[in-house]
C-alpha cells in the first residue's frame, strides 16, 4: 500500500472522505488541499526534501474563488506534476463521464485510474486505491463500460512500438531497452505494463496475444 498520498478537491466533506478511505486502507501519510497551485508545491516541496508523494489523488473541475490560482484545472495539475515527477501515481475522482477527456487522461498524461462521483463511489475508489497499488489500470465499472462500447483507442508512437516487439518475440522486460534506443518516452517497465493494460482494458483483450492479433489484423503492425 502506499505510504504518502497527496489529495486535491475543492469541497471539504468529499476531501475528509477521500482522505478517511486512504486513511483506513493504510496510507501513513495523506495531505489535502483545496487549490491545484497548493498541490503542486507540496509535490515540488517533497521532491526537495527527498520523500516525494506515492499517489496523487485529483478531482478535474476546482470552482474559482477571491484567492488567483496559476493553475486551476486538475488535467493541468496532473501535467504539471508529472514534469517534475513522472513516476508520481495519479487516480482522478471526478463527477465528469466525458470519454474523450478520459481517454486523453489515460493516453497522454498516464494517469493510472479514474474514479467517477456517482452511485458506489465509495467503494470503486478503494478498488482503484488498491488496483493503482498492484501496478494495475482502473475505470470505475461505468466509465469501463462506456470505454469499452466506444471501443475505440488512438495508438501512439509508443504503443505501436511495444506491440512490434511483443510480435518479434521480445520479452516484455526488454521492451524498455527498445524504447530507449528509438528516443520513446517513458520507456520504463511500469509504463509499458500500464500502457498494455490499458489498451488490453479499451479493447476487451486478457492476453496480450489477443492484443498482438488484433494489431495485425488492422493492419497497425
Amino acid at each position: 500500500m502506499f505510504k504518502k498520498v497527496l489529495i486535491a478537491e475543492d469541497h471539504e466533506v468529499a476531501n475528509l472522505s477521500v482522505n478517511k478511505t486512504v486513511t483506513e486502507l493504510g496510507v501513513l501519510e495523506t495531505k489535502y488541499v483545496y487549490y491545484c497551485d497548493d498541490a503542486l508545491n507540496l509535490i515540488q516541496k517533497a521532491l526537495r526534501e527527498g520523500e516525494p508523494y506515492d499517489l496523487l489523488v485529483t478531482d478535474l473541475v476546482f470552482e474559482m474563488d477571491t484567492i488567483p490560482q496559476q493553475i486551476n484545472h486538475g488535467k493541468d495539475l496532473i501535467k504539471a506534476a508529472k514534469e517534475i515527477q513522472p513516476d508520481l501515481k495519479v487516480i482522478v475522482f471526478s463527477s465528469i463521464d466525458r470519454i474523450n477527456l478520459i481517454e486523453d487522461l489515460f493516453r497522454n498524461l498516464q494517469i493510472d485510474a479514474y474514479v467517477r462521483k456517482a452511485r458506489h463511489d465509495g467503494q470503486h475508489f478503494r478498488d482503484a486505491v488498491r488496483a493503482v497499488a498492484s501496478n494495475k489500470i482502473y475505470q470505475s465499472p461505468d466509465i469501463r463500460l462506456a470505454m469499452r462500447s466506444k471501443n475505440s483507442h488512438e495508438f501512439t508512437n509508443m504503443d505501436i512500438q511495444i506491440i512490434l516487439s511483443l510480435s518479434n518475440g521480445i520479452l516484455q522486460k526488454n521492451i524498455p531497452q527498445i524504447l530507449q534506443e528509438k528516443n520513446i518516452r517513458p520507456s520504463g517497465l511500469s509504463s509499458i505494463e500500464k500502457r498494455l493494460n490499458l489498451m488490453k482494458e479499451v479493447l476487451g483483450f486478457t492476453k496480450n496475444e489477443q492484443l498482438v492479433l488484433y494489431c495485425k489484423e488492422k493492419g497497425l503492425i
